[in-house]
């Protein structure tokens, strides 16, 4: 047969109802392999929702989940984890008073020796972690020791980013992994979306910066009150004003053209 592209996630359908609100409506959605995605839309437009959905924080309400072509239900944060999918927040859930190195492998650290005896092997641990700091940009030697309490935004991110790769997650979602950083660090975060496909990783990139989302992502999305309202647009033959109207609803993208939504509301 003929070797199709395989579809890491797709969502089929997907609802939402928080009570009586409805959050998200009969989105549908597809990652590919290798592939950064950028989510927009405003504020209440369901972005976060779809994010928790896919995470395991929050159950949906209908529709159907696939992962490698296979349906699966996504219950909780386990299991999106044992799926082999990393959710980077804005501020990551990171044991602040514990080690870089302990924070990197929080309930999977490396054993050595008798199980009964459960002795983390901190050895392994700190040379791991030194290494995917570099990886990450933060090129200043921090010893792997060091409490993550005394490290600075940017710093934090890229030790949550690090932890995802070094899990060897297939979708790493970055939800507004930029925000509170300063220039250097946001660059390094930025290169690490970048180099993310290389390495033969998905992402899914929110961000309230859209030129950011426009710096490093192959396809944009946009949400718009809880519906897709664009899964294709394509930011290199593509304006950011445009893009910041689809958001708004001042425009509509269909089949690859941009139309006011005048036109959309007449021809309905």
């Amino acid at each position: 047969g003929v070797a199709m592209t395989q579809d890491l996630l797709k969502l089929e359908n997907i609802s939402k109802f928080y009570g009586r609100v409805q959050a998200l409506d009969d989105v549908s959605l597809t990652i590919s392999d290798n592939e950064i995605v950028g989510l927009l839309g405003d504020n209440g437009a369901g972005k976060s929702t779809l994010i928790k959905i896919i995470s395991g924080a929050v159950p949906l309400t209908s529709g159907q989940v696939y992962w490698h072509g296979k349906p699966v239900t996504i219950k909780q944060t386990n299991d999106a984890i044992g799926l082999g999918i990393e959710t980077i927040y804005q501020d990551s859930a990171l044991v602040t008073q514990l080690s870089i190195a302990r924070n990197l492998f929080l309930g999977r650290e490396p054993l050595k020796g008798p199980r009964i005896l459960n002795r983390m092997d901190k050895q392994k641990m700190e040379q791991v972690a030194s290494e995917l700091l570099g990886q990450v940009g933060i090129s200043k030697q921090i010893p792997p020791k060091t409490p993550i309490d005394a490290l600075s935004g940017g710093e934090r991110q890229a030790v949550a980013i690090a932890r995802a790769m070094h899990f060897d997650s297939e979708l790493i979602i970055l939800d507004e992994p930029t925000n509170n950083l300063g220039v250097a660090e946001t660059q390094g975060v930025l290169r690490f979306v970048r180099n993310a496909r290389d390495s033969g990783h998905s992402c899914i990139f929110i961000a309230h910066n859209i030129h950011h989302v426009f710096q490093v992502v192959d396809r944009i999305v946009v949400l718009r009150r809880g519906e897709v309202v664009a899964d294709d647009i394509d930011p290199r033959t593509t304006t950011i004003e445009e893009v910041e109207k689809v958001i708004t609803g001042d425009l509509d993208f269909i089949e690859g053209e941009m139309v006011s939504t005048e036109e959309t509301a007449s021809a309905s």
